[in-house]
């Protein structure tokens, strides 16, 4: 298959054959000689527009673009931008189109602004992270780390922990499990619950993560931060900060084969003690986040 000139906005529209083709895609590249990776994208410019703050995103799309031979443009943050002279998102995203960028690599406050951009461009755009909204990429990455642990996601009972109200990388990863025979729960605080519209199939929902996990008894438990920047009421957020914490007790009778998962940054919702057991796979994860994208970008670039 090809994902030539395609847009990536949603994990909403992911079937498993374009994750199966992403994820034997960065088997490749992981694969491939150092020299011949840097022949990829020769010539071809990325457009990197974050307008919100990032680390690992951005980084690891800035190496992924020039390990391909790829040049980089844009900015790390909207101050740095004519936005704050009132400048629209839409004439942004035509002046790096005119710039000669061949993708536009975006994340934005706002939920939808992904969308925005591709009706306005003529040229792929990925989107790095809307608001609460999507962050697809960050799904492909998931589901890469949980097969590439269990050499399937089939089969797999994987909990979700934490902010799933306003996580945008849990929103997308549920979805992408849904090209999947696995089973789902999810455990959050009532105020921070699953939106009803990424509930697209059975999930199984609970309100205590000792609960969750003995109900799940879980192959892969997917941590989430309690996003304080995304609370309008700071005082809503002080009633669940450091709710739902994930320590060595909560793991006293866990499947030995158990993987624990962060799109990251952490703030105290796992235990820093855990970081030395087996189960935790959440910097792996972030590491292979630079492959995952590299195939990203190159299929996606015509």
């Amino acid at each position: 298959m090809t994902l030539a000139g395609s847009d990536i906005l949603s994990a909403s529209s992911f079937s498993r054959k374009v994750l199966d083709f992403i994820h034997n895609e960065t088997d490749k590249l992981c694969n491939l000689d150092h020299k011949k990776r840097q022949e990829l994208l020769k010539g071809k410019l990325v457009a990197l527009l974050f307008f919100e703050p990032s680390t690992r995103t951005r980084a690891s799309f800035t190496v992924a673009a020039k390990t391909l031979g790829a040049a980089t443009v844009g900015f790390s943050s909207g101050t740095s931008t004519s936005e704050t002279k009132g400048e629209s998102l839409h004439d942004t995203i035509k002046m790096f189109e005119g710039y000669g960028s061949d993708v536009i690599v975006m994340r934005h406050p706002r939920d939808g602004a992904a969308q925005l951009a591709a009706d306005v461009a003529s040229i792929p755009v990925i989107n790095a992270g809307d608001g609460k909204n999507q962050h697809p990429t960050q799904s492909m990455m998931d589901t890469y780390a949980i097969r590439k642990r269990h050499n399937t996601i089939d089969g797999l009972s994987v909990l979700l922990v934490g902010d799933l109200k306003y996580g945008r990388a849990a929103h997308s990863l549920i979805q992408a499990l849904y090209c999947y025979d696995c089973t789902i729960h999810v455990a959050s605080p009532e105020s921070l619950r699953m939106p009803p519209i990424f509930l697209k199939k059975q999930v199984h929902e609970h309100t205590d993560l000792e609960e969750a996990i003995k109900a799940a008894n879980p192959d892969v438990i997917y941590m989430t931060r309690v996003q304080k920047e995304r609370f309008p009421d700071i005082n809503e957020y002080a009633k669940v900060k450091g709710s739902y914490v994930l320590n060595r007790k909560l793991l006293a009778k866990i499947k030995p084969t158990l993987q624990i998962l962060h799109p990251l940054p952490r703030v105290d919702e796992i235990d820093t003690r855990i970081d030395a057991l087996p189960y935790a796979g959440y910097f792996i994860q972030a590491a292979d986040g630079m492959p995952v994208r590299q195939a990203i970008l190159n299929a996606v670039i015509a």
